[in-house]
């Protein structure tokens, strides 16, 4: 690894005080607002209780939302330093998971480190960004077209990868690719590489067919005919449309709906949350939710438009649009639209790890938004 980047404080904050005004507050306000959505739901699926799920979340949330602030604080230098270490970190994790990892939910997929219980590939989606962002950052366009330059973004999403997918946990896998394939292809990739590598996956997936567990090609054929086992294999999407389609416009009302409060609703508090809020708050409550997300993911982008670094360019349009898959493949697969992969929605779904993870990914892109006028020099900052 060459010399650390030099940097020119081009209008750099120099003081706490002007960082904390430099933040978002009205993106740290409607973050609160999405997280909120989460226990009040929560609080309905344990039928109008507080214990045992929304007031664990409430205090995950605010233990994490000071995590965030300092993050958004600290100077996107430690974060580009810090970028090869935490995916190097997490890979680590991921191979203890292999060897000692805690058995649950039909996976081998957790840490147990004492005092809490992790799941490192929830963190690995934002590693492997900051290592992409960081590696790209090192390289001009005309270095990132060579098709020598993916040797190492290879290795870098290839081992996370298949030890996500050992677990076995395909949709993190797959989302932990999908946000990779971002970064590559805003870091200025040609657009045939990417239809080259769509077919070639496509392929792929076809030849692999016969070989995936029976789990996961139940998944597929219930996706493409859930009617044909609506009380075994599609039992859940046809759960789920059901409460969908009973909400409405505006819903049954808070704590009266009648799928999750009778328990008809499998996975209320993870993967089909946004089921419970459509049947409860209807139409408009999802809209509501799904706008809130929207306008979070435009922010991203825009900071990432912004600013004048590479890195910080890459991380903050690298776990945008991140955000953006997680909700449109959670969205997607509860209302039948795509397979049921076991994707959770960003802040709302139950899960301490997620939502470390997702509050983690929130502070770096304020942080890269306090710091959007720090020029990091390219030069040394790449590997070879």
């Amino acid at each position: 690894m060459g010399a650390m980047p030099t940097l020119h404080h081009a209008r750099e904050p120099l003081s706490i005080i002007q960082r904390l005004l430099s933040i978002n507050w009205l993106m740290v306000l409607i973050i609160i607002c999405i997280a909120s959505v989460g226990f009040s739901l929560l609080y309905s699926v344990a039928g109008g209780k507080w214990d045992p799920w929304a007031e664990r979340q409430m205090i995950r949330f605010f233990g994490s939302l000071a995590i965030m602030i300092l993050i958004a604080l600290t100077n996107i230098r430690i974060w580009m330093a810090l970028s090869y270490p935490a995916w190097l970190i997490g890979l680590v994790f991921l191979i203890a998971v292999e060897i000692a990892g805690t058995i649950g939910m039909g996976g081998q997929r957790w840490l147990d480190i004492g005092v809490m219980r992790i799941q490192p590939s929830e963190f690995m989606k934002i590693a492997v960004v900051m290592a992409l962002a960081r590696y790209f950052h090192g390289r001009d366009y005309y270095q990132s077209r060579k098709l020598s330059s993916l040797i190492l973004p290879f290795i870098l999403i290839t081992l996370p990868f298949l030890l996500v997918l050992r677990q076995p946990d395909l949709g993190t896998s797959l989302m932990i690719v999908a946000g990779a394939v971002a970064v590559i292809f805003m870091a200025g990739l040609p657009a045939w590489l990417f239809v080259f590598a769509g077919t070639v996956s496509a392929i792929g997936a076809v030849s692999l067919w016969p070989f995936l567990p029976s789990y996961q090609k139940g998944r597929v054929l219930t996706f493409i005919n859930p009617e044909a086992d609506p009380l075994g294999a599609g039992y859940q999407i046809t759960q789920s449309k059901i409460a969908l389609g009973s909400g409405g416009l505006s819903g049954k009302g808070f704590l009266e709906g009648t799928q999750s409060q009778l328990n008809f609703l499998p996975e209320m508090k993870t993967d089909f949350i946004f089921t419970v809020l459509a049947e409860e708050f209807g139409l408009m409550g999802a809209v509501g939710l799904l706008l809130m997300y929207f306008i979070v993911l435009t922010y991203g982008l825009l900071v990432g438009i912004g600013c004048r670094s590479q890195f910080g360019r890459l991380l903050a349009s690298g776990l945008a649009v991140t955000l953006f898959l997680y909700v449109l493949i959670n969205v997607g697969m509860v209302m039948g639209l795509l397979p049921v992969v076991g994707v959770p929605l960003p802040l709302v779904s139950y899960g301490g790890s997620a939502m470390l993870t997702w509050m983690v990914a929130f502070g770096l892109i304020l942080s890269v938004a306090v710091h959007r006028q720090i020029v990091l020099a390219p030069k040394g900052s790449g590997l070879g």
